[in-house]
């Protein structure tokens, strides 16, 4: 339960709502208290009555009857306030244990979800945040004014006779040992039905998330296959695990029935023989019928909180996990509050470009230690210089650009942007002096105003519309009914490849940053997209620092300079002119390019470079 606990201290800003549910709970113990003694009174008062032939005291009766209904109905309007608090508490609690959650994942270094799957993610904070809060909820209004009423029980039963209390306080003790007895075997069972469901889980979402690349193979069935064989593995640790588990509450039931009888037989011996009258017997006997309930409902309390339990571990296993250093202070406050964060939401300027604009000196970087993917490079960027990353895949271009997005620590050397060291500066100063486009423009679900305002939310509709007529995008958008105000649906699923690539680029004109990084940014595209994409691209790099990477020769015909790669190493610098009679990478790229032999197009290939039949031609 330690872990729940922490659960607990973690939305300690909650506490007012503590202390009301268990002040409004001790109030419905209380009420339901008071009603064995009600009835102990009316039940003497009619039995003495009965006996002796008194005469019927009929007013006391209605006033011990209004006296009932009354501490009932106080009880039930008591309970279902103490419920309500107890709901808003738990909505409150799911609140900031999302919240922190999100914060958690969002201020992670890179590396943490180049190991993870998404749809995991995010059937982890789902399980775990549910399991824990459908718990305290259950807790909050139903069994913590049954644990209050079950003390209040105890202290009426060591007045009367203290072997009743004896015999009770024995029912929790024994329950709770042989419930120990079952929970490590049911745990262990427990993770291995997560681990499978999360495994399922994530696959799910992948898949969903890119239904089209599953249905172009024809792998529906493959996949449902995979994804019913996990849940029937969790049906097979259900067997064992349920059967063990019903199998040792038949035990503890059969216990708890033993002890049952003994407190029967004392109160009914005990009235027998003059100890207690009718009435108090009566009393007696409710007020144990009350423990019975709570120590039933124990099995499935133990239930909910061993799954709780599961599911905190698996939180807080996120929750520990070290942020990136340089991680938002917001972020990072949003972590570590015990309440709802108040969040201030600072637009970043971006830094004065100051030389050398880009800086890479004796960088050396890996990814897993003792695989080096960067050896000693080193390069500067001028302002507004265009640079091209040339090399085969895997050769180190795409973590340049990581490094240069402050997605990864530089470890050996040193990175400068704009003047600054990187050491120095926060990701916030250096991501927003840094437009890029990815080679897949992943877009937002919303509106197309919204992705191009993304890196800019107060940006004006005047603003907008410029940066689109510049990327080329502005017509496009207009043909739409809604035009800016287009729902574009997930990842822009309603746009073309070359419409999405448009609205990326005027994303990052409005963000007007001094560097732009182009990641492969038209390699996907066809031939009439990629014109339409080139032109917003060539007005996006105007007066900009721009490192590219590029898988078409004519893409970087252009740029002032070439930087070639070869094993994480720099192997030449200089201009196209340059570089096309050197012998190197990017010579052998023209040769490679001109030529239609199976060989050289699957030498091309190695390079990442896709080839058309004009630029051949060209060549």
């Amino acid at each position: 339960m330690q872990s729940l606990m922490r659960v607990v201290r973690s939305a300690s800003a909650l506490w007012p709502f503590y202390l009301a549910v268990v002040l409004f709970s001790s109030v419905v113990a209380g009420l339901g208290m008071a009603a064995p003694f009600i009835i102990r009174e009316a039940t003497d008062t009619i039995v003495d009555t009965v006996s002796y032939g008194t005469p019927a005291p009929t007013r006391t009766i209605v006033f011990l009857a209004l006296a009932l209904f009354a501490a009932e109905a106080a009880s039930a309007v008591f309970s279902n306030v103490s419920g309500y608090l107890g709901d808003v508490m738990v909505a409150r609690i799911r609140q900031i244990l999302s919240t922190r959650y999100y914060a958690k994942l969002l201020a992670l270094p890179q590396r943490y979800f180049d190991n993870q799957i998404t749809g995991t993610i995010i059937a982890r904070l789902d399980r775990s945040i549910a399991n824990v809060t459908q718990f305290i909820q259950s807790f909050a209004n139903s069994f913590l004014p049954m644990l209050l009423q079950v003390a209040a029980v105890l202290a009426v039963t060591t007045y009367y006779y203290w072997p009743l209390t004896i015999l009770l306080l024995l029912l929790f003790p024994l329950y709770t040992w042989l419930t120990a007895l079952t929970s490590r075997r049911w745990q262990k069972l427990e993770r291995r039905k997560n681990a499978e469901i999360d495994a399922a889980n994530g696959r799910f979402a992948e898949v969903i998330g890119q239904v089209k690349v599953t249905k172009s193979y024809v792998a529906e069935v493959r996949e449902l296959d995979s994804f019913g064989t996990h849940y029937g593995e969790t049906v097979a640790l259900t067997r064992p695990q349920s059967r063990w588990w019903h199998s040792m509450d038949s035990v503890r039931g059969t216990a708890m029935t033993a002890i049952f009888l003994g407190i029967y037989l004392i109160l009914f011996l005990r009235t027998l023989h003059g100890h207690l009258t009718i009435g108090e017997m009566v009393m007696l006997l409710q007020m144990v019928t009350m423990t019975r309930q709570p120590v039933h409902m124990m099995s499935w309390i133990v239930d909910s909180a061993q799954r709780a339990v599961a599911g905190s571990r698996d939180y807080f296993r996120v929750m520990d996990e070290t942020v990136e250093p340089t991680a938002n202070r917001e972020l990072v406050a949003a972590i570590e509050t015990t309440g709802a964060p108040e969040l201030t939401v600072i637009q970043h300027s971006p830094l004065d470009a100051r030389e050398p604009v880009i800086g890479f000196e004796h960088v050396t970087f890996e990814y897993s230690p003792g695989e080096p993917v960067l050896r000693d490079v080193t390069f500067r960027a001028r302002e507004g210089e265009k640079i091209a990353l040339v090399g085969e895949s895997g050769g180190g271009k795409s973590t340049v650009v990581n490094l240069l997005l402050g997605l990864y620590p530089v470890e050996q050397g040193r990175l400068t942007v704009c003047g600054r060291d990187v050491a120095d500066l926060g990701v916030e100063d250096l991501r927003a002096s840094t437009g890029v486009v990815f080679q897949d423009s992943t877009l937002f679900s919303g509106t197309i105003r919204d992705n191009i305002a993304y890196g800019k939310p107060d940006a004006t509709d005047e603003e907008i519309i410029e940066v689109a007529q510049r990327a080329n995008a502005h017509d496009f958008i207009l043909k739409f009914k809604d035009g800016y105000d287009t729902v574009i649906g997930e990842r822009g699923v309603r746009l073309s490849g070359g419409q999405r690539q448009r609205i990326a680029v005027a994303r990052a004109m409005l963000k007007d940053a001094p560097i732009l990084v182009l990641d492969e940014a038209t390699s996907a595209l066809d031939t009439k997209a990629e014109r339409a994409v080139q032109a917003g691209l060539d007005e996006l790099m105007k007066n900009r620092t721009t490192i590219m990477i590029a898988h078409r020769l004519s893409t970087i015909a252009d740029v002032d300079t070439i930087i070639t790669l070869r094993d994480g190493r720099i192997d030449e610098v200089g201009s196209p002119a340059e570089l096309a009679s050197s012998g190197g990478i990017y010579s052998e790229l023209l040769r490679l390019t001109a030529s239609s032999s199976a060989a050289d197009r699957a030498r091309l290939k190695a390079f990442g470079f896709r080839v058309r039949d004009d630029e051949a031609k060209d060549s």
